[in-house]
C-alpha cells in the first residue's frame, strides 16, 4: 500500500456514517468515491456531498458513483450500511477486486459467513465513532468524543497486520480517533450490551425526546445495562473496552440518576436519539439477536 496521498477509498453507502467518513478522508487527501442509491444518489449527483462545518456548508471533494465495476480497485471499501443490508452489499462486492472491505456495521453475525459471500481474507470488521443526521441533503454530523468511543477495528484473527496498521494511520491523519482491538467480536457484543438498552428506552415513549423525564424507564435502563454486562462477565466474555465494566460495577441507583442527564443533552440528541428513532427496525432486530446470544 502506498502513502495516504495515493489511497483510494470507496464509501459504500451514503448515509450519515459513510458521508461523514467520506468528508473526513477526502479532506486529508485520500481519493474518495461514494457509492449511493435512490434519493441519496439523486441529491449527491445534483449538489455533491454537502456537510456542515461550524456555521459554514462545505462540499466534500468526492466522486459520486451509481455502479461499481469488478475491475475498480480501492485500497479500502468502507461498508456503511445497516445490518440487514450487509449480505446483499457483500454479494454485490463479490466480483470486485478490491482486497479489503471494512464492515462498519452493528452485528452479531459470524464474520466467517461474510467471508463465504465475498471471499476469504477480505473482511476487516469495524465500527464507527460518529453520529448525526442528514437534513435537506446536508450532513450535520460529528465524531463521537474520544473518551466515549473511538472508531474501532481489527483483523478477524486479532493479528496486527500491515493493513490494520495502515488503516489506523490513514484514519488518524484524517483526524479520526481510532483504535485496533484484539477481538472485534467481543467488542461488538459489549457495544450491543450498551446500546440496546439505551435505544429501548426511547421506544417506550410517545415523544422519545422526553424519555429522560420517566424515572421508571431510567431505572429499568440502568438495571438492563448492569444485568447485560454482569451476564457477559459470568459467561466469560471479555469486557471490551474494559471501561464498560462501569455498567456492571456502578450502583444502579447512581446510573438511574445520571442517565436523564445523558438523554437530555446535545450528546444524547446527536449520538443516541437520532440513530435510535431513524433505525428502530434495525435496533429491534439487534435487541432480539443480542438477548438470544445471552440465552
Amino acid at each position: 500500500m502506498g502513502e495516504q496521498r495515493d489511497m483510494r477509498i470507496l464509501i459504500y453507502g451514503a448515509g450519515v456514517i459513510g458521508s461523514l467518513y467520506g468528508a473526513y478522508l477526502s479532506r486529508s487527501g485520500c481519493d474518495v468515491a461514494v457509492l449511493a442509491r435512490g434519493q441519496s444518489l439523486a441529491e449527491l449527483m445534483e449538489n455533491g456531498l454537502l456537510y456542515k462545518q461550524g456555521n459554514a456548508i462545505l462540499r466534500a471533494n468526492v466522486s459520486i458513483l451509481e455502479t461499481l465495476e469488478s475491475s475498480d480497485q480501492y485500497d479500502y471499501i468502507f461498508l456503511t450500511v445497516r445490518s440487514g443490508q450487509i449480505q446483499p452489499a457483500l454479494e454485490a462486492l463479490r466480483e470486485n477486486i478490491s482486497p479489503t472491505i471494512v464492515t462498519m456495521v452493528n452485528t452479531l453475525e459470524a464474520y466467517s459467513d461474510w467471508e463465504d459471500i465475498c471471499g476469504k481474507g477480505r473482511i476487516l470488521p469495524a465500527f464507527p465513532g460518529a453520529g448525526g443526521s442528514i437534513k435537506e441533503g446536508i450532513l450535520d454530523a460529528g465524531l463521537t468524543p474520544r473518551i466515549i468511543q473511538l472508531t474501532t477495528f481489527s483483523e478477524i484473527s486479532g493479528e496486527k497486520t500491515e493493513r490494520v496498521q495502515v488503516l489506523k494511520r490513514v484514519l488518524s491523519q484524517a483526524g479520526i480517533p481510532c483504535q485496533i482491538v484484539p477481538d472485534m467480536h467481543a467488542w461488538q457484543v459489549c457495544h450491543l450490551a450498551m446500546v440496546v438498552p439505551l435505544a429501548d428506552a426511547y421506544y417506550t415513549e410517545n415523544d422519545p425526546r422526553l424519555v429522560y423525564r420517566n424515572r421508571q424507564v431510567m431505572r429499568i435502563t440502568a438495571q438492563s445495562l448492569h444485568d447485560n454486562f454482569q451476564r457477559l462477565k459470568e459467561r466469560g466474555n471479555a469486557i471490551s473496552p474494559p471501561k464498560l465494566n462501569f455498567f456492571r460495577l456502578c450502583p444502579i441507583s447512581l446510573m438511574a440518576a445520571v442517565l436523564p442527564l445523558v438523554y437530555n443533552s446535545s450528546f444524547g440528541d446527536r449520538f443516541m436519539y437520532q440513530h435510535a428513532v431513524k433505525a428502530k427496525s434495525e435496533m429491534t432486530e439487534l435487541h432480539r439477536n443480542f438477548y438470544n446470544y445471552l440465552g
